[in-house]
């Protein structure tokens, strides 16, 4: 009888113990506090890989290092006013060559800034007006189609270094054969076109164009493999022409997806490095993430403060499209 009594006792006790409150508070969760209490482990983990870093990379940015990284000084935002207005008197590499004199905007962040944001608007509204073109050819139906869809991957499939060198072979003054049928029409510098700031950022959209614009086709492609082919056979039925087909079936339908698309792209254009450094390099052409990469290692201070920014207008640029989307209901 006893021994029955201590057992109830143990299992009483174990039913109050803290594990046992805990998942009754948790059962008594209503169900939207129960979506976020399984959406925590996500929010750990992003807080480790996303945040971490650039809270860091903010942390940095307040401090000036000497080149040989032995000591760092707090400087607060002189990095930041250095990087907007020069008045700091301190020195930053590949930045003032690219704006003419009478567009010149004080600090040395200007010209990259305008380089990064005029290469991103110009390459994703090519590549998407392009994409969805390549898209809508590619979904009807003719001869070989499936050798044409292998073949326009082909461009995106290439490394951004061939990529670059291949851009940097057709342009070259000397043995480039795109050069000069372009110079006659004034759109490139006849000598010394690679080093040239305004022609050279125009190889480098024109390269980003012909390598990404694949990438908007096929993601285009798959929503428009995603419509319903009776609504077309309704709208024939109705008389409405191919145009009236396109603006009041296709273009609503895959514009979910063009959203999604436009704002990988546009994340990716931002952060351009690679190619331009491989057809111009950062000198001739600078970009943020140039200046990041070209700062690192003489100023780390320096090159944190920019890669902070970069992020920051990265993330206003996605919070943008996101906005835009929801509020037009993509």
């Amino acid at each position: 009888m006893s021994s029955g009594t201590a057992t109830d006792r143990s299992r009483e006790s174990k039913r109050s113990g803290p594990l046992v409150t805990l998942t009754r508070r948790v059962e008594n969760l209503s169900d939207t506090q129960y979506a976020y209490l399984l959406l925590v482990p996500v929010f750990v983990i992003l807080g480790a890989v996303a945040f971490y870093p650039l809270l860091r990379t903010f942390e940095l940015s307040l401090y000036e290092t000497t080149i040989d990284q032995a000591s760092q000084t707090f400087v607060g935002f002189d990095n930041y006013i250095e990087l907007f207005t020069g008045e700091k008197n301190r020195w930053l590499p590949g930045t003032t060559t690219f704006l003419p004199s009478e567009f010149s905007i004080p600090g040395m962040i200007s010209s990259a800034l305008v380089v990064t944001v005029l290469f991103a608007g110009v390459t994703v509204t090519f590549e998407t007006v392009i994409g969805m073109g390549q898209a809508l050819i590619l979904d009807q139906d003719f001869f070989g189609r499936r050798w044409v869809r292998a073949a326009i991957i082909i461009p995106w499939a290439v490394p951004v270094v061939i990529q670059g060198i291949m851009f940097y072979l057709m342009f070259h003054p000397n043995v480039g054969f795109a050069v000069g049928p372009l110079a006659d029409l004034g759109i490139l510098s006849a000598t010394n076109t690679l080093n040239d700031p305004q022609s050279a950022l125009f190889i480098v959209i024109v390269a980003d164009i012909w390598k990404t614009s694949a990438f908007m086709a096929l993601l285009i492609l798959a929503g428009l493999q995603s419509i319903d082919r009776s609504l077309y056979d309704v709208a024939k039925v109705a008389g409405a022409s191919k145009w009236q087909q396109f603006r009041m079936i296709t273009l609503p339908l895959i514009l979910p997806t063009v959203g999604v698309a436009v704002l990988f792209r546009m994340v990716g254009a931002l952060k351009v490095y690679g190619l331009i450094d491989s057809v111009a390099g950062c000198e001739v052409v600078p970009s943020l993430s140039c200046m990041v990469v070209s700062t690192f290692l003489t100023r780390q201070g320096t090159s944190a403060t920019i890669a902070f920014v970069t992020a920051a207008i990265i993330g206003i640029a996605v919070t943008v499209i996101i906005y835009q989307q929801y509020k037009e209901g993509i």
